[in-house]
């Protein structure tokens, strides 16, 4: 009896005979000529810091590569991070593939969900299935909160995602120092005992071994690697021998800053030479009217976060460096975009310590940032540098992250090197682009056709389009005309030369409790075809003109998905998101548990609770951690130090709380608990912390404040030993306990 297969060509019979045509599966292919492709990706870097786009940092491997590629002088992203990265991977706008807002303040609508669609396939999925390797190396920062614990689901992680290897951290920032990093799906901790270690030059070692890897085994097959640097987010951390780089070179200020990047910028024409250089903002101060030390702490607050781009682009460089030597750089598009958006100015008038104060409402005053001056940018700080460097290294434009509306936020240096298709090495591009375009210009480049089905799913058409014209063309007019930008409430509309765009209401390091109605807000309108850098409002001049922009943006925000329009950082409508956690009051966590994020993990915040450990002891002197939750910049532990209880309360690395019991434990079986009773409902308030052993009272002590918004939104929770960085000084990592820990609860009133 003869059968037939819709996997199968051809009539099979019950034994092989000479008139089958058995096959093997086919297996992906790329073109042939098909290059690689490395696509790098800064973070919080402003149009007007690299040397490349006439800022004070050198970034020589990015000036070399524009000196063999292109630069685009006219690039913009979303103003924030996990929406420009979702555009960039997708080919489609922000909100069209649910990243209208980073992950951590997603809401229930479809645009602002955190949810990357599976009819939007990303660039690494469509490589992947054309017989690409592909890799993912840095930030991603596209995993919605409530997935990024141990259980999963994995679904929207890199791997799932159409990388085939990913090495990386997934939030919107980590600890250089001590990074949160992931092997594909599984937690991994880089060494604990090598001062030296830092996350940009691992992430070059891991890219460089995995090239290496693939080359030796398959050099015939083109791989393609997302590169994410966690330069510059805060914490700005560098090598100490690279700061000391910068001694003395911002004394002048954010104002001599500006002035001096836009003349550079000129002279290398990478902003047209009637460029003006736009007003300081009334919520930046003027550099003259600071304090000899507010001027003192923000020149090495800049110190830092130039070494901090330096140190990233030379990591960068070992990775091209690695492509030369093997003989497959000039096989490789190599596409460098120059941050995420605009430099961040989340540190606000004085900058931070520690960022995460920023989330708690809470300022750093100038005594107490010159006191830990010396140590800024190593492992002891999560600092942040003041929103006056912010601006100046968005220059020549207005404002910064977060600022949809304006060039600041979103207009970014972007570098494009392609041997084999550009002749015109080291020339400049004006046409206007935006990141969704990067998808079709691979594509293009490639030439594979954006698929209109994958794995069952119907596709979204792109929202972008190829560059690839502008090769030979760089006087071609652009054939992208319309962009809508929306972030947070901040919206703006190019067309055909003409920007409209709101006039902002809420400063990135304010949490405005009144914001105005959509209706009510002012729009400002920038003929940016012949004003580069949105100097002059022409709103009184052309009324009809903006109404007809207005318009247009509400048109485009309808198609786009970008209604109901969320504005403010606190703004939350709709129903909580989705929480591992939600509704229950009791958890139950066995040794060995690690890494468990904030986003799974029980949030303590303005909660009192119990820790309860059950442990076995075999000696009268104990040690190690029975639990911590968060790190150095905040959280809290309960762990045994020679033999005694001790339970430590760090509140952002501000105020230390520590509760000892009054005597070492004893040999045997033990209940050991941490007994946490806030005096009142109030956010922030004090606690008392009781210790008992067996039910018995062994120790007391006050934690007169609390973190009022977020203990830690960083690093996670571990039972039996601490990862990242330490919650209390009194150990270093990992400090495993060296008893039997059975298990650990923590309780909930």
């Amino acid at each position: 009896m003869n059968t037939s297969s819709s996997q199968r060509t051809g009539t099979v019979h019950r034994e092989p005979t000479a008139g089958d045509t058995p096959h093997w599966p086919a297996i992906p292919t790329a073109p042939a000529g098909a290059p690689n492709v490395v696509v790098v990706m800064t973070d919080d870097v402003g149009y007007g810091a690299s040397s490349t786009f006439g800022g004070p940092i050198p970034t020589p491997t990015l000036d070399a590569l524009a000196d063999r590629g292109l630069r685009y002088t006219r690039f913009h992203t979303t103003a924030m991070c996990s929406p420009t990265r979702a555009a960039l991977m997708t080919g489609r706008n922000h909100h069209l593939v649910g990243a209208g807002r980073v992950t951590e303040m997603a809401v229930a609508y479809d645009g602002y969900t955190s949810v990357i669609p599976d009819s939007a396939a990303t660039i690494a999925e469509i490589l992947r299935s054309n017989g690409y390797g592909t890799a993912h190396f840095g930030k991603y920062h596209n995993v919605p909160v409530y997935e990024t614990g141990p259980a999963g689901p994995f679904d929207h992680w890199p791997t799932h995602m159409g990388f085939e290897h990913f090495y990386g951290f997934l939030g919107g920032s980590t600890n250089n120092w001590a990074p949160a990093l992931y092997l594909n799906t599984a937690a991994v901790e880089p060494p604990a005992d090598d001062p030296s270690f830092h996350i940009e030059s691992d992430l070059a070692d891991k890219a460089i071994d995995w090239v290496r890897r693939l080359q030796s085994v398959a050099p015939a097959k083109p791989f393609f690697i997302q590169y994410a640097t966690a330069a510059c987010h805060a914490p700005h951390h560098a090598p100490p021998e690279w700061i000391s780089r910068f001694s003395g070179r911002f004394d002048r200020g954010w104002d001599a800053l500006r002035e001096e990047t836009l003349a550079r910028q000129k002279e290398l024409g990478v902003v047209p030479a009637n460029t003006e250089l736009t007003a300081r903002p009334p919520q930046i101060p003027c550099w003259d009217s600071l304090s000899a030390d507010h001027k003192t702490v923000a020149a090495r607050m800049m110190e830092v976060y130039a070494a901090s781009l330096a140190y990233a682009d030379a990591q960068i460089g070992r990775l091209l460096d690695e492509l030369e030597r093997i003989g497959e750089l000039d096989n490789t598009l190599v596409i460098y975009i120059q941050g995420d958006n605009g430099a961040s100015p989340e540190g606000g008038a004085n900058g931070l310590l520690n960022e995460m104060t920023y989330v708690n409402r809470m300022e750093d005053d100038i005594e107490t940032l010159l006191e830990h001056l010396d140590e800024l940018g190593g492992p002891l700080h999560y600092n942040h540098f003041p929103a006056g460097w912010a601006h100046a290294t968005d220059s020549p434009f207005q404002w910064f992250k977060m600022m949809a509306s304006h060039f600041g936020g979103t207009r970014n240096g972007m570098v494009l090197s392609l041997p084999a298709r550009i002749a015109d090495v080291g020339g400049v591009r004006t046409q206007f682009h935006h990141v969704v375009d990067i998808v079709p210009t691979i594509l293009d480049i490639v030439g594979i056709d954006a698929p209109a089905v994958v794995r069952g799913v119907p596709q979204l058409p792109m929202s972008g389009v190829p560059m690839t014209y502008t090769f030979d063309g760089p006087e071609r007019p652009s054939t992208r005309t319309t962009q809508y930008f929306e972030l947070m409430g901040n919206l703006a509309i190019y067309h055909d030369g003409w920007v409209a765009a709101t006039t902002p209401t809420e400063m990135p390091w304010e949490y405005a409790a009144d914001i105005p109605a959509l209706d009510n807000r002012q729009w400002e309108l920038y003929h940016v075809a012949e004003d580069y850098s949105q100097a002059r409002d022409l709103a009184a001049i052309h009324p009809d003109r903006l109404r007809s922009l207005v318009d247009l943006f509400w048109a485009e925000a309808e198609d786009n998905q970008v209604l109901p329009i969320i504005a403010g950082k606190a703004s939350r409508p709709g129903p909580p998101k989705p929480n591992p956690t939600e509704g229950r009051a009791r958890f139950t966590y066995y040794s060995g548990t690690t890494r468990v994020p904030p986003g799974a993990a029980p949030d303590i915040t303005n909660r009192s609770f119990t820790l309860t450990a059950a442990v076995v002891v075999g000696s009268d002197r104990p040690n190690g951690v029975l639990l911590s939750q968060g790190g150095r910049f905040g959280g809290h532990a309960l762990y045994f130090l020679d033999g005694r209880v001790v339970y430590h309360y760090n509140l952002l690395g501000r105020e230390r709380y520590w509760v000892v019991s009054e005597s070492a434990v004893t040999a045997g079986t033990h209940l050991v608990s941490a007994r946490f009773q806030l005096d009142d409902t109030a956010r922030g308030s004090g606690a008392t912390v009781t210790l008992l052993c067996d039910g018995v009272p062994t120790g007391s002590g006050r934690v007169d404040h609390t973190a009022p918004w977020r203990v830690n939104y960083i690093e996670g929770l571990n039972v039996g030993r601490d990862t990242g960085s330490p919650v209390s000084e009194d150990y270093r990592v990992p400090f495993d306990f060296d008893e039997t820990l059975n298990e650990l609860t923590l309780t909930f009133d």
